[in-house]
């Protein structure tokens, strides 16, 4: 079935805590004698705002002279990376973007800016979900910076500090291949039919990753589960492993087309994007949003602390929540954090708007406690429930 229709445009409030981010940060310098690039690198690597640095043109001219930006895990077929990167190398053709691991997860990202300290090829900027920019905080590896237009992005969609913010966000849905299979699901109850054998799939292991993790949170609110408690999530993966129905392959573009993976539970943006992309492959890919775990989330960015690169990830992060950038998330069949305002002002792409699915009733969306809780519960009882 075509995916439900929401009822509004604007993002939810309960959206509020996604799973994405950016990490920007310092090259530690000396003084007095240090060579003007190394001066220059710290004093971005300090900058809370591009006004700390003279405004935009210093902040270009600063992340010109570096030359380069690394991020990582940013599949080009996510939330319309592609668009995003291939947009951000135009506006700066003097920055080479260097996108490490496309497809890994946010443990994998967030153990590269984590291990890689004073590296030249140090994450630059992060994009994870709540519970892994959450450890990114705690480990101090955030830099505070606060994007142009900050005051205008709700409070509910940013860190006070400035540590890390609401980037874009989706519902978990199901997607699945009408011509493979005769009945496509509309539930997670739908899953456990026989019919369905070998036919489920995630887009990854939910011990690391965060839409994974999400689908474990659905999962567990469509079988008396709660926030706080994800257990009949893990309950009910191990019943739909039993059963014979989950394929534990990672559901991706190409395992949809091969037919190995021809339901995927995942967020909705990512199942309609892919829609669009089988068209032409001759795949009828069906995408709808669960009324029985109705679950959503956002994905945070944030700056590194140690980044190699600290002028150039905070122009990232400028450019990401420019109007530009949010209206690319949002031709992604994502939400982007500052689509409530741009709907007001004016400035959202209407046409891509419009295609953005509608959802019924109020989903549910776990503050971090609970998302970092539910992670750590994840990790030790993944394997065991479908082993």
């Amino acid at each position: 079935m075509h995916p439900a229709r929401p009822s509004s445009l604007r993002p939810s409030r309960s959206l509020l805590f996604a799973t994405a981010a950016v990490a920007t940060a310092a090259l530690a310098t000396g003084c007095g004698s240090a060579p003007e690039s190394v001066a220059a690198a710290s004093k971005a690597a300090q900058a809370t705002s591009a006004a700390d640095l003279g405004g935009m043109d210093k902040l270009v001219a600063a992340a010109e002279k570096e030359g380069e930006l690394n991020v990582y895990a940013l599949a080009p077929d996510w939330a319309n990376y592609g668009e995003m990167v291939a947009a951000f190398q135009k506006r700066y053709p003097g920055i080479k973007v260097n996108n490490e691991n496309p497809g890994g997860s946010s443990q994998q990202a967030l153990n590269a800016a984590a291990k890689r300290k004073g590296q030249d090829r140090a994450v630059d900027a992060l994009d994870l979900g709540t519970a892994y920019m959450q450890s990114a905080k705690a480990q101090k590896l955030l830099a505070p910076y606060k994007v142009t237009g900050w005051d205008a992005i709700p409070a509910a969609q940013k860190q006070p500090d400035g540590s890390y913010l609401n980037n874009y966000g989706g519902y978990i849905s199901i997607g699945c291949d009408a011509k493979a299979v005769a009945k496509c699901p509309e539930t997670f109850k739908d899953l456990l039919d026989p019919a369905y054998k070998n036919k489920v799939a995630l887009n990854g292991n939910p011990a690391e990753s965060s839409s994974a993790l999400a689908t474990v949170f659905a999962a567990s609110l469509s079988n008396g589960g709660s926030l706080d408690d994800i257990r009949p999530g893990l309950d009910f993966f191990k019943q739909l492993k039993q059963k014979g129905n989950y394929v534990p392959a990672e559901s991706t573009l190409a395992t949809i087309q091969k037919g190995e993976t021809p339901i995927s539970i995942d967020w909705d943006y990512l199942n309609l994007g892919y829609g669009e992309k089988l068209k032409a492959k001759g795949v009828d890919w069906k995408v709808t949003v669960p009324s029985d775990g109705q679950y959503s989330n956002y994905y945070n960015q944030g700056v590194n602390k140690h980044a190699p690169h600290p002028a150039a990830a905070r122009l990232w992060l400028e450019f990401v929540y420019s109007k530009e950038g949010q209206n690319i998330w949002l031709k992604g069949f994502s939400r982007p954090a500052m689509l409530e305002v741009m709907v007001k002002d004016g400035t959202a792409d209407k046409a891509a708007a419009a295609k953005i699915p509608k959802v019924s009733g109020t989903p549910k969306t776990v503050t971090p406690q609970q998302e970092a809780k539910a992670k750590e519960a994840v990790v030790q009882g993944w394997g065991k429930a479908v082993s």
